[in-house]
């Protein structure tokens, strides 16, 4: 289905525009006029890291005229992976001002706008108005609800991506669009989609599992490509579809995604109708990790003394790492025996754990260990505790010689 044009058309381009774009121009799909829409617009990308990076320099290099980057990240030298728009130059450089820097070397003639906060319930309403669309590049659920809830709201579609090992997905999503007549068109939010985030824990993070770098760049760009059709009018943007990306086998699929009449926020009797407590909402652990947590969590300066303890024979615990087998070859406490978290949750990982020492658990942040310690306990381990912060608080503050990842 086609859509008309978001935005207006500037009135002109200038000479130096005009060379510049002379590609576009030859398109008769996008023309003069397609072109000076892409100069009138505005458009808000949130995130400058694995999906924003592509997707900020193709729209600043296709000539969108308003380019705002809401990001407040530095760069890291893991970053640099799969993040394109920063370079070994920019590490440990706020990620905004770097893509505005990487932005003027590829077109001087894009303004950058920089909104360097933590998009919440406080600011976003307000970071968001006067944008024509939203490109989304977050990389958690709290976040991409409450863009979508924004969105909504103030009536911007944004174009969505989620990336993970070598799997990408991207859809528009635009409940308020109408066709060429005006009629209101059945088109969905991420709600419709996803009407209840994952619970919590179950799907990792692309900081836990990964991702292939180059994935970025495949989803990054089709985010671009649909944002370009929707502000220019052309083609059949992804409004009501999911396409979905399989990097290894080389597959895209695309899939119908109708409006769901009883969505929370698009439906016909809607429940949310203001922002909400996203985090709240999503949950970073269960409430069972987090029960289990709570006066059950050692630091990584006590972890130490205790290893020490250990060595001298007046203290005896197991010291589990619940990551997988690829993150403990990169690092790893001293001492520690690998069983991933996994095996915890089909049960074989309770045959490994000795019933007469304290079990300590832990992987890399401590989201992983709190939901296993609460297995742990759960199978009678009452004096069971996991390590806050993980293998990453133990780098940092205990043994800098160790790679972070």
């Amino acid at each position: 289905m086609s859509f008309p044009a978001l935005v207006e058309p500037a009135d002109e381009l200038t000479i130096d525009e005009v060379r510049r774009y002379s590609r576009h121009l030859i398109i008769p799909d996008v023309g003069m006029s397609g072109q000076k829409r892409l100069k009138n617009a505005k458009v808000l990308v949130i995130g400058a890291g694995g999906l924003g990076s592509p997707a900020l320099l193709y729209l600043a290099a296709a000539g969108v005229g308003t380019l705002g980057i809401a990001e407040f990240d530095t760069v890291d030298e893991s970053n640099l992976q799969r993040q394109v728009i920063h370079g070994v130059s920019d590490i440990d450089k706020p990620k905004a001002q770097s893509a505005k820097e990487s932005i003027a070397e590829i077109n001087p003639y894009v303004e950058v706008v920089l909104h360097e906060e933590r998009l919440d319930n406080d600011n976003v309403m307000q970071v968001f108005e006067g944008y024509d669309l939203i490109v989304d590049g977050t990389d958690n659920f709290a976040t991409r609800y409450m863009v979508n809830d924004a969105a909504y709201f103030l009536k911007i579609p944004y174009v969505w991506g989620s990336i993970y090992r070598f799997d990408g997905q991207a859809s528009v999503f635009w409940p308020h669009a109408t066709d060429e007549s005006g009629e209101s068109v059945d088109a969905p939010c991420y709600r419709c989609l996803y009407p209840e985030p994952p619970p919590p824990g179950m799907v990792p993070s692309c900081a836990e599992g990964g991702v292939l770098g180059v994935l970025c760049a495949q989803i990054g760009s089709i985010q671009v490509n649909e944002a370009i059709k929707v502000l220019t009018g052309i083609g059949d943007p992804a409004v009501g579809k999911l396409v979905i990306y399989d990097a290894l086998e080389l597959e895209w699929r695309k899939l119908k995604v109708r409006r769901d009449p009883n969505c929370a926020l698009c439906g016909e009797n809607a429940t949310v109708t203001e922002l909400i407590d996203y985090d709240a909402f999503c949950g970073a652990i269960s409430t069972e990790a987090a029960d289990a947590a709570a006066g059950s969590t050692i630091s990584v300066v006590q972890l130490e003394h205790m290893l020490k303890e250990r060595e001298e024979g007046t203290r005896d615990f197991v010291l589990v790492d619940v990551r997988e087998p690829n993150e403990y070859e990169i690092n790893r406490i001293p001492g520690s025996v690998l069983i991933p978290k996994g095996e915890f949750l089909n049960g074989s990982a309770l045959e490994k754990l000795p019933a007469d020492k304290q079990v300590v658990m832990h992987c890399k942040s401590g989201v992983r260990s709190a939901e296993t310690l609460a297995i742990v306990k759960g199978a009678g381990y009452a004096d069971a505790v996991h390590v806050g912060g993980g293998v990453v608080a133990w780098v940092d503050q205990i043994d800098p010689s160790q790679p972070a990842y």
